[in-house]
C-alpha cells in the first residue's frame, strides 16, 4: 500500500449514498495509510490472531479496493460484500435512505425518513453481486494484496430458483463458498438474514432445521476454513438456542445482528420502498444488537458450544467497541459509521485506551 494524506470525511473515500451502487463499485477511493495505534490486548477471530477486535461486515466492501482501503484505515478483518452464484442487479436507488428514529427493538411498525444522516439509515441494495468469474478473481486479487496482517472473509448466499428444495439452496450456498474459499477467502461466511428480499434465504435463520441443512453442506464444502453464520434480529431465548444448537457443530462463529426491519415513511407522508420493510442500520440498532449478543453469549456457555459472536449493530466508538466485548462478542464488525466517517477505526484505537 503506498501512503497518502489522511483521507477527510467529504474525501472521495465516502460511500455516495446519491450515485447507483455500480458507480460506487467503479468509483472506489485511493488506497491510503493513516497512523494507526496498536490495541492493547490479544485478539483473534474465530480463533486466527488478529490485531485488533475491529472488522467490516459484509455492505461496505463492493470489492477489493474498497477493502485496501478501509485495511489501510484501521480494520483488521475486511468482509467482502456478499456475492453469488450468478450475476444480480442492485435495486433502485435509494440504497441507502437516512432515518430519523431512537433504538430499534424490533416490533417498530415504521420510522420516518429524514433529507439529513444522523447515525442510522435504511438498507436497500438486495444482495447485488457480480458475475462469479469477476468476484472470484477480485478476491484472490485482494487477498494477495492485503497484508498477511488482514483476515479476508467473504459473504456468501443462494440465489434461490422457483421450486428448488432445501438441498437445492444448500448446494448453491456450497458453491460459492467453495469458490471464495479457493479464491483466497481466510473466512466464509454465508448470509442467513437479509430483510429487503423476499426469498427463503433472507430468513433461514429463523428456521434451525433448514440453516443447519445449509451450515453442514458448507461445512463439507470449505473444509477447514473458518466459517460464519450472519443473521437478523433474534431476541427470544428459545428461539436462539434452537437454532444456536442446530448449527454449532457445523460452524465457528455468528455475526450478529443483521440490522432491525421496518418501514419508512417519508415526511411528505410517502412510503418507501412501496411500503415493504427494510433492514434500518447504524445507531438505533446498538441496543438490540448488544442484548442479542448478550443472550447469544450465555447460551454459549450454558451449552457448552465454541462458537465465536462477531457483533455488530451501530459500533461507533471505543466504547461501544468495549459494550461489546463485554457482552460476549470475541470481535465488532462497523459498517455505517465507517461508511459516513471512514477515519472510525483510527478513531477508536487513538480512544482505545481509556475505554478499555
Amino acid at each position: 500500500m503506498t501512503t497518502s494524506p489522511s483521507p477527510t470525511p467529504d474525501a472521495a473515500g465516502i460511500y455516495d449514498r446519491l450515485q447507483s451502487y455500480q458507480w460506487n463499485y467503479e468509483h472506489p477511493p485511493d488506497v491510503v495509510e493513516v497512523p494507526l495505534e496498536p490495541m492493547s490486548g490479544q485478539w483473534t477471530f474465530c480463533g486466527r490472531p488478529v490485531g485488533s477486535p475491529l472488522g467490516m461486515p459484509a455492505g461496505p466492501l463492493l470489492n477489493g479496493r474498497w477493502i485496501l482501503y478501509y485495511a489501510g484505515l484501521g480494520f483488521d478483518v475486511l468482509t467482502y460484500k456478499t456475492v453469488r452464484s450468478s450475476q444480480r442487479p442492485c435495486y433502485d436507488l435509494p440504497n441507502l435512505q437516512p432515518v430519523e428514529t431512537g433504538p430499534l427493538q424490533g416490533h417498530e411498525t415504521e420510522v420516518p425518513g429524514s433529507d439529513s444522516m444522523e447515525g442510522s439509515w435504511a438498507v436497500s441494495f438486495g444482495m447485488p453481486s457480480q458475475e462469479p468469474e469477476s468476484w472470484r478473481r477480485d478476491i484472490e486479487w485482494t487477498r494477495e494484496q492485503l497484508s498477511s496482517e488482514k483476515l479476508l472473509s467473504v459473504s456468501v448466499v443462494a440465489t434461490i430458483q422457483p421450486g428448488w428444495t432445501i438441498d437445492d439452496t444448500a448446494e448453491d450456498y456450497a458453491q460459492c463458498a467453495r469458490w471464495a474459499a479457493e479464491s483466497g477467502a481466510d473466512c466464509v461466511e454465508t448470509n442467513f438474514s437479509c430483510p429487503n428480499v423476499s426469498t427463503a434465504d433472507g430468513q433461514l435463520y429463523q428456521v434451525p432445521d433448514q440453516a443447519a441443512v445449509v451450515a453442514q453442506r458448507v461445512r463439507d464444502a470449505v473444509g477447514q476454513t473458518p466459517y460464519v453464520i450472519k443473521i437478523g434480529h433474534m431476541p427470544e431465548p428459545d428461539r436462539a438456542r434452537e437454532l444456536l444448537n442446530a448449527v454449532a457443530p457445523h460452524i465457528d462463529g455468528i455475526a450478529m445482528t443483521n440490522s432491525v426491519a421496518t418501514t419508512v415513511r417519508m415526511p411528505g407522508g410517502e412510503m418507501l420502498f412501496d411500503g415493504a420493510s427494510r433492514g434500518i442500520c447504524g445507531k438505533a440498532t446498538r441496543e438490540a444488537s448488544l442484548e442479542q449478543t448478550r443472550l447469544f453469549a450465555d447460551l454459549v456457555r450454558e451449552e457448552g458450544l465454541g462458537v465465536s459472536l462477531i457483533g455488530v449493530g451501530g459500533a461507533s466508538t471505543a466504547a461501544d467497541v468495549a459494550d461489546y466485548l463485554e457482552a460476549g462478542a470475541e470481535s465488532v464488525h462497523i459498517a455505517t459509521a465507517a461508511m459516513v466517517d471512514p477515519l472510525t477505526a483510527q478513531k477508536i484505537r487513538r480512544d482505545w485506551g481509556g475505554a478499555a
